[in-house]
Formats: C-alpha cells, sequence, structure tokens
C-alpha cells in the first residue's frame, strides 16, 4: 500500500524542529517556506524514518524573525533547573522565523501486517532538527479521507465536510457522542438550533431511536420526523388530546412541593414543611389502602409518586390554622392558630390559577394510580408511525416554575430507566435546550432553579449507568452549572463572541487544543469546532443545514427588510386577548 503522504520537498517542506516541549514544537522556518505556516492549518512533522510515523500538528503561532525577549515567551527552562538545555540566545542564532505548533494525534502507516495507527495520545514526540511537512492539497484530502473511513461504521454520525477539505465527510462516533453526555454550544445566530435539528434529523433515520427534546420557546415545532406534544394551557384543561400533556402535581416529591409553595425565609417555614409533610403522606397512604396497594405500602416514603387528594391538605391545614383548642377555663387558639395563614394563600392563588392547570386543574382520570403509566407512556413510548423523538414544548410554562417542570420530567424519565429491567431498557437521550435558563451556574440560591440542578446533575453523573444521556445547548455556557457541562465529554462550539464564553469552553481543553479556543469567534454560520470522545481528532467542521420542512423557528428577523414592506398589518387585538389567556392558541 502506498504512504499516506507524499510531500514533495520543495513546495511542502516547512522547516526544522528547535525546541520540543511535552505537546509543542517550535520551527525555524525560512522566509520562503513562511507562506506554509498559516495558523489553523495541519503540519506533520516526521518522527521515524524507518517507517511512516507522523506527529500531527496544528499551526498555533508564527512569528517573523523573533527578538530574543519574543524567544523567551517559548523558550521557558523550570525555575529549579540550574540551566536551560536549549536557550533563547544560541537559537537566535540559527532561526529565521518561529512558528509554534501543538501536536494533536499520531499517524503509523502499515508495516507488514500491521493496520495503519492513528491515534490522539502523544506517546513519541519528534527530536531536534525533525522536518515538517504541510498537509495541503492532495495529502489533506488522504488525511481527512483516512479520518473519515477511519469514523465511518454502522455508529458513525455524518455531520457535515471538514472545512479544511470540503471533499471529506466529517463523521463522529455515534455511541461515544451520547454515552457519556454532549454539549452544543453558540452565540444567538451562529447555527445552534440548525446543528441540534440536523443531528435529531440523522437520529431519526434509526430504526429505534429515543430522544426527547425540551422546547422552550417553540422553535423545534416544525420537525416532520419529531411527535409534538406541549404542556397544557389554559385553553388545553377541558380537552382530551393525546398532544397534550398534563403533570399532577402528586409526581412532585416533596422538595419540589416545597420550593413551590414554602417560603424558607418565614419564621413559621418549620411547621409549614413538617406539618404539609404529615398530611400528604397521609393522603397518599389512603389511596393506596383504598386501592389495595399492601406490597406499595410496604417501601412507601413521602416521595412515591402516589395521587392524593391535594383539597383535603389545604382544608387540614386551613382547619389548624384557626384551630380553638379548650383550655382550663375558656378556648384558647391551637399550636398552629395563624401560622398557616401566608401558605394557604399560596396554595389557593397556584391552585386556581390556570396557568397552573397543567398541575392542578388535570382531568380526574389522573388521579388514579394506574395514571402514572399512561403519562410515562405519553413521554416515552412511539408506536410504529413515529420515528423515536418527541418534542416537548414548555414555552406556556409560567418563568417561576419552569426548573421545577423540566426538573421533574427529567427526575421521571431518568427514574423509569432506573427500574426497568436491564435487558429490556432502551438507551434515551435528552437534548436540553437553552439550558442556562433552568440549570444556571449559581441556581443554589434559587429553591426551584435547585431542585432542577439536584436532578439534572444526578444524570450527569450517574445516567450513563442507566442509558441516560444528556445533549446540552446553550448560547451561554459561562451561565450553565460547571458540575454538569463538566461531564459533558463531547463538545461542539459554533462562534462565541463572549470572551467568559470563551473561557468557558477553552477550560475543557488540554494545553495541547487551546488553539481551538482562539477561532471560535470567526466561524461562519453552522461551522463548528468539534472535542471529544466522538472524534478522531478535534475538527473544524461546516454542518450540514436540516431539510427545509425541519429548520426550527429560530431564523433571525430580517429588520431592515421587514420595515421596507409596505401595508404591514398587525393583530393586536388577537395579541392582547392571547396575553390575558396566555396561549398562542
Amino acid at each position: 500500500m502506498a504512504n499516506l503522504f507524499d510531500f514533495n520537498t520543495e513546495t511542502d517542506y516547512v522547516g526544522k524542529v528547535v525546541y520540543v516541549d511535552t505537546t509543542k514544537l517550535s520551527l525555524d522556518v525560512k522566509p520562503k517556506e513562511l507562506k506554509l505556516a498559516r495558523v489553523g492549518r495541519l503540519v506533520a512533522v516526521k518522527i521515524s524514518s524507518a517507517v511512516e510515523e507522523w506527529a500531527i500538528a496544528i499551526v498555533e503561532r508564527v512569528i517573523k524573525n523573533p527578538s530574543t525577549e519574543q524567544l523567551k515567551t517559548i523558550v521557558q527552562p523550570n525555575e529549579d533547573e540550574e540551566a536551560s538545555p536549549v536557550s533563547a540566545d544560541s537559537i537566535l542564532e540559527r532561526v529565521s522565523n518561529i512558528v509554534t505548533i501543538a501536536i494533536v494525534a499520531t499517524f503509523k502507516g502499515k508495516k507488514g501486517t500491521e493496520t495503519n495507527y492513528f491515534s490522539r495520545s502523544i506517546q513519541e514526540i519528534p527530536d531536534i532538527d525533525a522536518e515538517s511537512f504541510s498537509i495541503e492539497s492532495e495529502n489533506l484530502e488522504n488525511f481527512m479521507g483516512l479520518l473519515s473511513a477511519k469514523s465511518k461504521s454502522d455508529v458513525s454520525l455524518d455531520l457535515g465536510k471538514y472545512s479544511l477539505s470540503e471533499k471529506a465527510r466529517a463523521q463522529l462516533n455515534g455511541d461515544k457522542f451520547f454515552q457519556r453526555h454532549a454539549a452544543i454550544l453558540g452565540s444567538t445566530g451562529s447555527g445552534k438550533s440548525w446543528t441540534v435539528a440536523s443531528v435529531l434529523e440523522k437520529a431519526s433515520e434509526l430504526p429505534s431511536t429515543k430522544l426527547i427534546v425540551f422546547d422552550l420557546h417553540g422553535e423545534y415545532k416544525p420537525l416532520s420526523f419529531a411527535k409534538q406534544l406541549r404542556i397544557a394551557g389554559p385553553d388545553d384543561l377541558e380537552k382530551d388530546d393525546d398532544n397534550v400533556l398534563f403533570l399532577p402535581y402528586w409526581l412532585l416529591n416533596s422538595e419540589e412541593m416545597q420550593a413551590m409553595f414554602i417560603d424558607r425565609s418565614e419564621f413559621t417555614a418549620h411547621n409549614q414543611v413538617t406539618i404539609f409533610q404529615k398530611l400528604v403522606g397521609e393522603e397518599k397512604i389512603k389511596h393506596l389502602t383504598e386501592n389495595d396497594k399492601k406490597d406499595v405500602l410496604s417501601s412507601f416514603t413521602i416521595d412515591s409518586p402516589v395521587p392524593y387528594n391535594l383539597n383535603a391538605v389545604i382544608e387540614e391545614i386551613t382547619r389548624l390554622n384557626s384551630e380553638m383548642v379548650q383550655g382550663k377555663t375558656s378556648s384558647k387558639q391551637g399550636p398552629y392558630f395563624g401560622k398557616f395563614s401566608r401558605l394557604i394563600t399560596r396554595l389557593e392563588l397556584k391552585t386556581t390559577d390556570k396557568r397552573y392547570g397543567f398541575l392542578f386543574q388535570h382531568p380526574t382520570a389522573l388521579d388514579k394510580y394506574e395514571a402514572f403509566s399512561k403519562i410515562v407512556k405519553q413521554l416515552v413510548e412511539f408506536n410504529g408511525s413515529e420515528k423515536g423523538i418527541k418534542v416537548i414544548d414548555f414555552s406556556e410554562v409560567p418563568s417561576d416554575v419552569l426548573p421545577i417542570i423540566i426538573g421533574l420530567v427529567a427526575r421521571v424519565l431518568y427514574n423509569i430507566q432506573f427500574w426497568t429491567e436491564q435487558d429490556e431498557r432502551h438507551p434515551l437521550a435528552l437534548v436540553c435546550d437553552e439550558a442556562h435558563l433552568y440549570l444556571p451556574k449559581r441556581g443554589e440560591n434559587n429553591p426551584n432553579e435547585r431542585r432542577a440542578l439536584e436532578n439534572f446533575e444526578k444524570i450527569a453523573k450517574e445516567g450513563r449507568k442507566y442509558g441516560v444521556s444528556l445533549v446540552v445547548v446553550s448560547q451561554r455556557p459561562s451561565d450553565v452549572s460547571e458540575t454538569i457541562l463538566s461531564q459533558c465529554n463531547n463538545i461542539m462550539s459554533l462562534r462565541l463572541s463572549n470572551k467568559q464564553d470563551q473561557n468557558t469552553v477553552k477550560s475543557f481543553m488540554t494545553d495541547n487544543l487551546t488553539v481551538f479556543a482562539d477561532i471560535l469567534p470567526t466561524l461562519d454560520v453552522g461551522e463548528t469546532i468539534i472535542l471529544g470522545d466522538a472524534v478522531l481528532l478535534p475538527s473544524r467542521i461546516m454542518l450540514d443545514k436540516p431539510k427545509k420542512e425541519n429548520r426550527p423557528l429560530s431564523g433571525t428577523i430580517d429588520f431592515w427588510s421587514e420595515w421596507n414592506e409596505k401595508d404591514k398589518k398587525t393583530n393586536y387585538d388577537k395579541a392582547v386577548e392571547n396575553y390575558r389567556k396566555q396561549s398562542r392558541k
């Protein structure tokens, strides 16, 4: 078999190695070869002459005719060393220009019965005076073709074209992309939603995909291959529609109920928690007893997803709040007299507010013991005509409870996977769009956000064992929980213009890959840097656009063009009524 690279010493030669570090090299490049050393391009450095063995590196920095001070920033001996093995002055005597390159992979060609060996680990470093060559033209096509061929298999996820060579398709390992979580990051207008839609579109072509998208703004309604669900809004409370999702209050665990109703800053908060939990527990036990569920009773906890009568709980709290007890000579105020007034007000306001109808005004059929199975199947079960992807529209959920509700759905899905028999467990991925809104870095100060963070952090840390994966999508990675992002072993970063966001992505890169962070603000729309387990080599990729009928409703509005249209009419009466009803339907 012919060698992978066929370098021409006249047209491809860059220079010789003059400085060696653990992951970085410095090259002496003559003026006529300097045009080949472009930042961001690939370079091959010879490791061995006996076989075709190369260090694959990316150009990080170019310094023309460096001064002594510039060289000292490259050659930095350890402080405890008596003398540097290579001094800046000695290098300056024999160099023309300095090019710094970062090693990102190793390639070893076939020898005898061996196969091509390509590894992201750096097992051997080139020697001083080793020759380097720019990977261009046919050599670049051969190399990118090798990456595609090695990635292509039954588990390959074809995302687009390599920016360096459009003739080669960029393939990811689909297993590794989802196994240990992924993050899709990018500023507004960078093509982030299109990227999500494109990944979903390709996943929908598999025979038994299982993906659930948390859609906060209704962006993914156009996806023709997805089953659309929406959290019930005020106009849906009387409907019996399989596309409308109710989440009865009894699905909330005790911590979520407390976050929704109890103000921890109140002096009587501890009494409210104690009585509320006691009454809810009694009502759940009553329901289990009436339905003759003795096996469930034996392992019952306050967090068990068992229906109960919330009105009965409110009535008893109201009675305790106004209770008078008999004293020695006359009646006196009971032990909880007046201590639950604010709690009762909050309970009454939320249980009667139609915006929270999906929780408190659900159909009576969902108060039966069997209702939990129906809700779970609505979330995760697919029939033959569906392609394994469901989009849950949370756009009409009030913002104050949004983190709790999304966290509730995630917790239910994780627990169902956890308790499914291992031989029947089918992997499930959760796409968390706009994650910074409900998984914030500083969410510990907000009890609603803290509940969501706890649920998602558990999935991030333990979900892999039970076939639950997260795909975190955000335009502000610097605002997303570090705990969750740190568990994402694959990063797809589109253009990021904010320095804090760039630094967040950079913090997940090893020292030899930080050159990619410098490219982030210069990426084109739909172009991404991909790092992680799913790719053989950290790569810059131009992503495929989803089909026209599957493009999300996230396109940037053309202000000047819209303003240039004549007789543009808006029905403000309808907008006012939608505002009042909290529904666009």
